[in-house]
């Protein structure tokens, strides 16, 4: 545990505690971090924590939706450059809900230490942060009208297609616009800035309904969340609240592959997108290339077995494979070779190909 007071921490001692923490949150985004260089590397690291304070007051079940709410609005205040309130006011009103020291993973430690995140925040570039803190504030109001809009229901039971569109924007789309303000800070050429947002969005939407895919036991086990269009599991029979009944796999099954077929739909926008984002200032292919092409794998296996999304078995692509992956995107590869790959990784597991 670091013991050395806020006070006399230096802005690189913040920075490698905010490296440290991506790598326990989040295994991919550790993997895009690490092939990123500074200063995109530093920037990309501090506005996905920024992000992901946030995320964790929204999925805790533990946490009453009007005080999830709250603990949000104050957060967005936390972020606005304008209002006095600081990350100490927001550690002080959610230190109540943390769970015990010894009894926090990796996402509450982030919580917990937020004051760090911000330190590291506010030690970057004018330019990084206004890049980066208009996204993550539409990101934390709109997981806020999420929660409140489901209060009742103790936990989020989205609705419609449409309504599932909207969530993904909010929490994912708005990290792809974060992307793209970090990467054309210097302009934006070829495709145009304004079809470089839209396929922004794609992408981001991609990553978040191949997540929703994937993890409908997880979501409703531990957040008591479903994703999954109600309209479309009624259609099968099968009520939200009895997503995760083995009598129910066939019909979640049916509506997991739909789920997939509509992220599928966001694949050519999103590689446009890999093809046209400016590769300066640090930003790299392979660093959005690799979780593109490991949502594509990811992808396959739900096609393959969709009633694991309901089952005790995670559907993901093996270590094996992400080795494999970064492999072919490590060195000179071009942007010609993400299209190769995405070819392969659709078929089989890239490592056997």
């Amino acid at each position: 545990m670091d013991t050395e007071p806020p006070s006399e921490r230096t802005a690189d001692a913040e920075m490698d505690w905010c490296f440290r923490a991506v790598r326990g949150v989040s295994r991919t985004f550790a993997i895009t971090i690490d092939v990123l260089e500074e200063p995109m590397k530093s920037a990309i690291c501090v506005g996905y924590l920024l992000c992901r304070v946030p995320d964790t007051v929204e999925d805790a079940g533990h946490i009453p939706a009007d005080e999830q709410v709250r603990l949000l609005e104050l957060y967005d205040r936390v972020l606005d450059p304008d209002d006095p309130t600081t990350i100490e006011t927001f550690l002080e009103e959610v230190e109540p809900w943390l769970p015990a020291p010894e009894e926090r993973d990796d996402d509450w430690r982030v919580v917990a230490e937020a004051d760090r995140v911000f330190r590291a925040f506010d030690a970057q570039p004018t330019d990084v942060r206004e890049a980066v803190r208009g996204p993550v504030r539409e990101l934390v109001s709109g997981m806020g009208l999420f929660v409140e809009r489901y209060a009742d229901e103790g936990g989020l039971r989205i609705q419609t297609i449409d309504e599932l569109e909207e969530y993904c924007h909010y929490v994912a789309g708005t990290v792809g616009e974060l992307i793209t303000n970090l990467a054309t800070r210097n302009g934006v050429e070829g495709v145009g800035e304004r079809r470089l947002y839209e396929c922004a969005e794609s992408f981001g939407r991609l990553l978040q309904l191949v997540n929703i895919a994937k993890d409908v036991r997880d979501d409703y086990r531990e957040e008591n969340n479903v994703y999954l269009p109600a309209t479309w599991l009624r259609s099968e029979g099968v009520s939200p609240e009895k997503v995760t009944a083995p009598e129910n796999e066939a019909g979640v099954a049916a509506v997991v592959r739909r789920t997939a077929d509509r992220a599928r739909s966001y694949l050519g926008d999103s590689q446009t997108y890999l093809e046209s984002v400016p590769l300066e200032g640090g930003n790299t292919l392979s660093a959005w290339a690799i979780p593109y092409l490991l949502a594509v794998g990811t992808l396959r296996e739900v096609r393959d077995r969709p009633r694991d999304a309901v089952r005790d078995a995670s559907i993901k692509v093996s270590r094996e494979e992400v080795h494999a992956v970064i492999g072919a995107l490590a060195g000179d590869s071009d942007r010609e070779t993400v299209g190769d790959v995405r070819e392969t990784i659709a078929r089989e597991p890239y490592h056997r190909a």
